[in-house]
């Protein structure tokens, strides 16, 4: 998809129009030397880099639908029997060697919960169930296929088996996301069977995952007792949607106590963005602010708030939290629209999946009222319209980072490659469509002195 330009106008030596001068005399275009008098600099056309201005429905639409159809190509919800090659059509015949149709991306990761989380949204927001039944349809295979495979008891079937994480997680990164999204289809009334694996992933977060002393969510890796900015997207969205699918106020104390205890050790208040690693037994702690975990950080705030009743006590810290992390992340956004790697190095690359997050994060806050709309809007506008420049005409998601560990030194982040099949930029795109889609449809815009601004009716 090309960029449509606003191109500066050149400063020529003359005009090209017909001028009245102020004592009515007409004449010529090339007689009118431009200057202050004769020409309306100020509206002159600046050459943005990428489009100014809101997006139109239909033109944020067509970017969704691009990356549907490539996904509901590239993610077949189909099983087949892996000698054979065959596909099974019939839940009846399914065997200890039955696994995903071939596909380019994996359907029990993290980054497809939060793909499987878009496509509901996007169901929502467009009116259209094709994305609804996109997660609908995979996940109740999923869960149909985990149904058989905990009945194996011989050959360690299970573990060997394609849903071994969702049998048996083993990190935040199998259970939170997938697990958000399995409760989002269940509370629409959807996969009813989704239930035995949802309580299984929160089982896990909630009493197997390592914690510090004080009950934070932590891992034993790259070194002990270390804290990963990403767990809390794969943690507090799962326990939030917990909560608000059963009413019990423990899983929002234990979201709660996450956002707090993380924030407590990660944020650095003077930048209002969040390190990538704390681990416990440094003495100092070197601050590395990625992108995509500041994404997966106000993401998973923004998530806990749309469920988080008004009266719990948490509300009011996890809302400052918000407003101070949006204060520092668009302090930081480039001219383009887009966020860095490195979000406070600028010459670090322009990173497509933390863009997205944010894009999403901050149209949903405005749209829930957590933040100014006034304030922000102008700028997630702008990154909506950069994200979408990232969407080939194949409905690939282009400058997308890889997956990425924990580091201590900068020429790990700088360095790390992107990808059009690098899982993570999928589906925050959808989200931020889906929630721009909203940010349009309820808000007005205009240029107002050549700047973009809400309209205020």
């Amino acid at each position: 998809m090309k960029t449509k330009l606003y191109p500066v106008k050149a400063l020529s030596k003359f005009i090209v129009l017909t001028v009245i001068t102020f004592t009515g005399q007409v004449i010529s275009a090339q007689d009118t030397p431009i200057n202050d008098v004769t020409n309306p600099l100020h509206l002159m056309k600046p050459d943005y880099p990428t489009l100014y201005g809101p997006p139109t429905a239909e033109s944020v639409k067509a970017t969704i639908g691009r990356v549907y159809t490539f996904l509901n190509d590239a993610t077949p919800a189909r099983l087949m029997d892996r000698r054979t090659k065959k596909e099974l059509n019939n839940f009846k015949e399914l065997n200890n060697h039955t696994v995903f149709a071939e596909g380019l991306f994996r359907l029990t990761s993290y980054e497809w919960g939060v793909t499987y989380a878009g496509m509901i949204h996007a169901g929502k927001e467009t009116g259209n169930e094709k994305y609804t039944d996109y997660s609908r349809e995979r996940l109740n295979l999923i869960a149909h296929l985990a149904d058989y495979f905990k009945t194996q008891n011989t050959h360690n079937e299970a573990d060997d088996s394609p849903v071994h994480s969702v049998l048996n997680p083993g990190a935040l990164d199998d259970a939170g996301a997938i697990c958000a999204a399995m409760i989002k289809l269940n509370r629409m009334g959807m996969g009813d069977n989704l239930r035995p694996y949802i309580d299984n992933f929160i089982d896990y977060i909630s009493f197997k995952q390592f914690r510090l002393t004080d009950g934070t969510l932590a891992r034993n890796r790259p070194h002990p007792h270390t804290l990963w900015l990403d767990d809390l997207f794969m943690s507090v969205p799962a326990l939030a949607q917990m909560g608000k699918l059963t009413g019990e106020k423990t899983y929002y104390d234990d979201a709660v106590k996450q956002v707090i205890q993380f924030s407590d050790r990660m944020f650095n208040t003077d930048k209002g963005l969040y390190m990538h690693g704390w681990v416990q037994d440094m003495e100092v702690h070197p601050q590395y602010h990625w992108a995509r975990a500041n994404g997966w950080a106000i993401m998973a705030i923004v998530e806990l708030l749309d469920v988080l009743p008004k009266e719990h006590t948490g509300y009011p810290t996890v809302l400052k939290q918000l407003n101070l992390h949006v204060e520092g992340l668009a302090a930081y956004q480039d001219q383009t629209g887009f966020w860095h790697q490195l979000i406070d190095r600028n010459d670090s690359y322009l990173e497509t999946s933390a863009t997205a997050i944010y894009t999403y994060a901050m149209a949903r806050a405005i749209n829930r009222g957590f933040i100014d709309k006034t304030a922000y809007s102008p700028a997630v506008l702008l990154a909506w319209n950069a994200v979408s420049t990232k969407v080939n005409e194949k409905g690939q998601v282009e400058g997308t980072c890889v997956g990425t560990g924990m580091a201590f030194d900068p020429a790990f982040y700088y360095n790390r490659p992107i990808h059009v099949f690098a899982a993570h930029g999928y589906g925050p795109v959808i989200l931020a469509g889906a929630e721009i889609l909203k940010l349009i449809k309820y808000n007005d815009f205009e240029i107002n002195d050549a700047s973009l601004q809400l309209k205020h009716n």
